[in-house]
């Protein structure tokens, strides 16, 4: 026998006495991950060979480099508008310090880059069209090998807030029926309502405002708004620190109602908890998004309870659907339905396993996911937020280092691979 085939056979024989001796750690033994994974509820889902709609990432959009050697930060948004224009916000204040933002400090550092505006919108071909808003100069500051340092207005290419506070922490963006443009506030207790090329309007809440489940004034960390046209009303998915549902006059920002899961009451003094296998939460947790559909209804993402609760416009419980309910922390970041007439396949971005999950609108069962973890084409790091074209095609955000939006192109129908 050859050395190399002893040092071999040495090396696999030590391996074995280290695992039988216990110095390494020991997997899991596939009976007992089975056993743990089958305990949890499963999601309803659609029989295998269904015909479901299948989307292939698009490499194209949206055009590259961004102007002005613009940087993006968590991107925490997306809206497709009545022209097809595709809008996201992001958080400027998250680009890596020293790296990201180099070129817009006292002392420019290099070519790349500057915090682009936090709201930014594209054409179909993945042009930007415009862009604007964002934090104060003086909330960016960076320490390194030449001291501390601050990013000037000079650099900036948006008009410091005046009038209003502009989000603590950037989250959901949404263009209602009258080309007013929202930004949501996941940071703080308030939302901003502008124009269409970024004056302000409205501020809903009270900046700074300590608010709980039941206050009529204000907010805790909302992070998902919707504009119902048929009624000129404002829903807030309210949120990250509250437990509810609330609406508002989109003109005038007047308190109009409230709700928490199942159309009852929230409750603060109940602390948060998620069992797969438990009783279902009577409490939401982290209210993601609210959007309404083609019936009238409201979906809710009750994100950290992995569930989709539907009621009336009245705050009256209709059902409830969940996505991925083993997934502790959360399946269900945000949702978007189909343009055909019937709004047949509703669409969850899964920020937590990374996939967007397939329904169909009728019953809420799943047929079928693409999206794997990842930071290639095609993967996801967070995906956070979902939008769809007139045509089908699909945007996703990703948050946290995933900084960007994609673009899934519709390519019909195929057959299911779901069990």
């Amino acid at each position: 026998m050859t050395r190399t085939r002893l040092s071999l056979l040495a090396a696999a024989l030590g391996l074995a006495i280290f695992l039988g001796a216990g110095w390494l750690p020991r997997a899991t033994p596939a009976s007992s991950l089975t056993a743990s994974l089958s305990a949890a509820p499963a999601a309803q889902t659609g029989a295998k060979g269904e015909m479901v709609p299948y989307y292939e990432w698009d490499p194209t959009w949206p055009k590259r480099p961004l102007p002005n050697h613009w940087a993006v930060g968590n991107m925490v948004g997306a809206f497709v508008d009545a022209k097809d224009h595709v809008w996201v916000v992001h958080r400027p204040r998250t680009l890596l310090q020293g790296h990201e933002d180099d070129a817009a400090y006292d002392v420019p550092e290099s070519e790349c880059c500057v915090p682009a505006p936090a709201v930014i919108e594209f054409d179909q071909l993945g042009n930007v069209v415009q862009a604007w808003g964002g934090p104060n100069a003086d909330t960016f500051k960076k320490t390194g090998v030449g001291g501390t340092s601050a990013i000037q207005e000079r650099f900036l290419m948006w008009k410091k807030p005046q009038g209003y506070v502009w989000p603590e922490s950037e989250h959901t963006i949404f263009v209602d029926h009258k080309d007013n443009v929202w930004v949501g506030n996941n940071g703080g207790s308030h939302i901003l309502k502008f124009t269409r090329d970024g004056k302000y309007l409205l501020t809903v809440g009270v900046p700074g405002k300590k608010a709980d489940s039941n206050d009529t004034t204000a907010m805790r960390s909302p992070a998902g708004v919707t504009v119902d046209p048929k009624t000129n009303e404002l829903y807030v998915a309210d949120g990250y620190g509250n437990r509810r549902v609330i609406v508002w006059d989109a003109d005038t920002g007047a308190y109009k109602r409230h709700w928490g899961a199942y159309g009852k009451k929230p409750d603060d003094s109940v602390p948060f908890k998620y069992s797969p296998t438990g009783p279902p939460s009577q409490q939401m947790n982290t209210v993601h998004c609210v959007w309404i559909d083609n019936k009238d209804e409201v979906y809710v993402c009750d994100r950290a309870n992995s569930r989709i609760q539907v009621f009336k416009k009245d705050g009256t419980f209709i059902k409830e659907a969940s996505v991925a309910p083993a997934t502790m922390r959360g399946s269900v970041l945000d949702i978007a339905f189909s343009k055909d007439k019937e709004q047949k396949w509703m669409f969850v971005a899964d920020g937590r396993n990374e996939k967007v999950w397939i329904l169909r609108h009728s019953d809420m069962k799943v047929v079928g996911s693409f999206g794997s973890a990842g930071h290639f084409g095609g993967q996801f790091t967070i995906a956070h937020n979902i939008a769809i074209d007139s045509k089908q095609n699909i945007y996703v955000t990703e948050s946290l280092t995933g900084q960007r939006i994609q673009r899934f192109l519709y390519k019909g129908l195929r057959p299911s691979t779901m069990n």
